[in-house]
């Protein structure tokens, strides 16, 4: 029998990917005003203006991990179908759903001791991660085993770039999802601070722009300074409902590097809850991070 992918929804794939893919998703949840909602529901086109008209507002926004329930419901039946699992996961860097899949695998695998269960932790976010799923599925797709694929994104999680911008710190330290100490102040008029993922999966700060356009320019910028082969990937870019900046993104990376394939999605709650609005990401292939 074959292998299923299974990734949660901190990934940020767009409908048609999950779709093209064949992957499989588990959900995390976010909790606004008391109530409880899936990130991802299967079928639902989720409408996010109500989370970023809050999120403007500086409501809090809580998340939580993926749940046993959440496991059970999606990775039991592959289980069940006889096909094994790889589960790629959102990074340990800035969540706990890792060690939380993991816990939850152990018994999985004294249930179905036949089956073959990998769980790999990406050291990625957003669609950073949802790169390591598309490149996955290609290798799935021509016929590569579990181990293979597995092996793939291990070796290769570390070459997918996250550069971004957001409005304002206020969101990440908030969260407590930004590491290590910085002196820029993100509410400063007009300063926008610069981040990347690093090899730990946590975010830093690396600089800061002043304006907006200068920031969009660096994450242009940045695919000359850290990509390979930029011309012949595929490029993928998130926003924080700011589509109009990320369209901008979008054709000045196609005009500049002749990419011939970008895509782009909006930040789903779980993430938006920790970056805030007007956050603007593009991930690619590169040497390092």
């Amino acid at each position: 029998m074959g292998f299923k992918i299974v990734t949660d929804s901190a990934a940020g794939l767009t409908d048609k990917q999950i779709e093209d893919y064949g992957v499989e998703i588990l959900s995390l949840t976010y909790n606004m005003r008391g109530q409880e909602y899936e990130s991802y529901v299967k079928g639902r086109k989720t409408d996010y203006s109500e989370v970023y008209r809050l999120l403007r507002e500086k409501e809090k926004i809580t998340t939580s991990l993926v749940s046993a329930k959440v496991c059970d419901a999606v990775i039991k039946p592959i289980l069940e179908s006889g096909e094994d699992v790889l589960i790629l996961s959102f990074s340990s860097g800035l969540s706990g759903t890792y060690q939380n899949i993991i816990n939850i695998t152990e018994d999985y695998k004294e249930q179905y001791p036949e089956r073959k269960i990998i769980v790999v932790d990406t050291l990625c976010a957003s669609l950073g991660q949802g790169m390591a799923i598309h490149y996955a599925a290609k290798l799935k797709n021509e016929g590569k085993t579990i181990e293979e694929v597995a092996d793939w994104v291990e070796k290769n999680k570390l070459s997918i770039c996250h550069i971004f911008t957001i409005d304002d710190l206020f969101f990440l330290k908030r969260g407590g999802r930004l590491s290590g100490t910085s002196a820029i102040v993100g509410t400063l008029i007009g300063i926008k601070p610069l981040l990347h993922m690093a090899e730990d999966g946590k975010l830093y700060v690396t600089g800061k722009a002043r304006g907006r356009k200068a920031a969009i320019n660096h994450l242009i910028d940045s695919l000359e300074e850290k990509g390979e082969n930029i011309q012949n990937q595929d490029i993928f870019i998130v926003h924080g409902d700011c589509e109009e900046d990320a369209k901008y993104l979008e054709k000045e990376i196609k005009k500049r590097y002749k990419v011939k394939n970008v895509l782009y999605n909006c930040i789903d709650p779980v993430i938006a809850a920790h970056a805030g609005p007007g956050t603007l990401a593009v991930f690619f292939l590169g040497k390092e991070r």
